[in-house]
């Protein structure tokens, strides 16, 4: 009779060895980015999404080196303390890295930097969690999906999804059709599951992907600057993506 496979047994010690080397990888990795450029910015994301974060290390790939999470890891490799510190003041930015951050390492201008993050604003669609930032309502007659331009309506093989969602419609010529209009969401309120999912599929985009500059830390100096009128807010800041493992966003 063959061997259960519920009974094979696994070797923890394996995957912990493999998280430490990784750690250390990591910590390795960092450092000698610390030795390799000039500037280093402490900087947190709003409303994150790994697509626009992959874009921004595309557009900066030759000209910096982002690294987004393991927070713990990150402070580390720096030093959060004069004595543990890898260069001289980078325990000042260290002892400033908390919850959901990154390090972006860079050669270019202060003011390039900031300019550029400060135009590079991505609108998303938003999620369960987060705070409507006005109010939509779908008007009476055919529901209408705003992804094309003109607006087009609703095929008819997506009336139950929207009938399961919360719309009142009918059919009217194969066109799911509303007959008094209907509030998606409310400015202010908290939004739902269902009302993050109507949204998406009538293709409006609520909230703005962002990334605020917090600090910068100068090689040439090994001063610690405090970035002013980058902040995120406190509701921006977290988000579905913001939780994924960072060796997917440190080691591309």
């Amino acid at each position: 009779m063959p061997k259960s496979k519920r009974a094979k047994v696994v070797s923890l010690t394996k995957v912990a060895k493999k998280t430490r080397e990784q750690k250390n990888a990591l910590l390795k990795e960092v450092q000698e980015n610390a030795d390799k450029w000039q500037y280093c910015w402490l900087f947190e994301v709003g409303n994150m999404r790994n697509a626009h974060l992959k874009t921004v290390r595309r557009l900066w790939k030759d000209t910096a080196r982002i690294f987004f999470g393991r927070g713990a890891v990150m402070a580390k490799a720096l030093g959060t303390t004069p004595e543990e510190e890898h260069k001289l003041g980078l325990h000042k930015l260290a002892k400033q890295i908390k919850g959901q951050v990154g390090l972006f390492f860079t050669d270019s201008p202060p003011s390039e930097v900031i300019e550029w993050f400060d135009d590079f604003k991505q609108p998303d669609f938003a999620r369960t969690g987060n705070k409507a930032s006005r109010t939509v309502i779908l008007p009476a007659g055919p529901v209408m999906q705003q992804h094309s331009n003109p607006p087009e309506p609703f095929p008819h093989n997506e009336e139950p999804q929207l009938r399961k969602l919360g719309l009142r419609t009918r059919m009217d010529r194969g066109v799911p059709t509303l007959d008094l209009p209907h509030t998606i969401c409310e400015k202010g309120k908290t939004i739902t599951p269902e009302q993050a999912q109507l949204l998406k599929l009538v293709g409006i985009k609520m909230v703005t992907f962002k990334v605020g500059l917090r600090a910068r830390w100068d090689a040439a100096t090994g001063e610690v600057v405090q970035v002013e009128g980058q902040e995120v807010a406190a509701d921006e800041v977290a988000g579905d993506d913001a939780g994924e493992d960072a060796e997917e966003h440190m080691s591309e």
